[in-house]
């Protein structure tokens, strides 16, 4: 996998495990609730994780954004929906997005040279 990758995985399974470690009830029911809003209902799962994508970009959080990648890139997105996908977000979030935009473009250029490797 790619560094960007292999850190970004490897960061969020460490801290998942130690805010779960808490068994805080409340947390723990967030990310159930989370989890489950991505499963296969009316909407399939790559449209679910390109609205989490526009979603991400408009309230500008890189962490979120690298994540609906990941799971976009897992679910077969391809470059030119990405690409659609980004120009909806920049729509709807402003030029102020555009900075969030760099960032997910390069990390989505490192996902499509490595395999379709779930997140952890």
């Amino acid at each position: 996998m790619g560094q960007k990758l292999d850190e970004f995985n490897e960061y969020r399974s460490k801290m998942n495990e130690r805010i779960l470690s808490v068994d805080n009830k409340v947390i723990r029911r967030i990310f159930n609730v989370d989890t489950n809003a991505y499963t296969e209902g009316a909407l399939p799962v790559k449209t679910k994780e390109l609205l989490g994508l526009v979603a991400s970009m408009v309230l500008r959080c890189d962490d979120c954004v690298k994540y609906h990648l990941i799971k976009c890139h897992e679910n077969g997105v391809n470059s030119e929906e990405l690409f659609e996908t980004m120009s909806i977000a920049t729509l709807v979030g402003g030029t102020i997005v555009i900075p969030h935009m760099r960032k997910a473009v390069e990390f989505w250029d490192e996902l499509q040279q490595t395999p379709n490797s779930p997140v952890l």
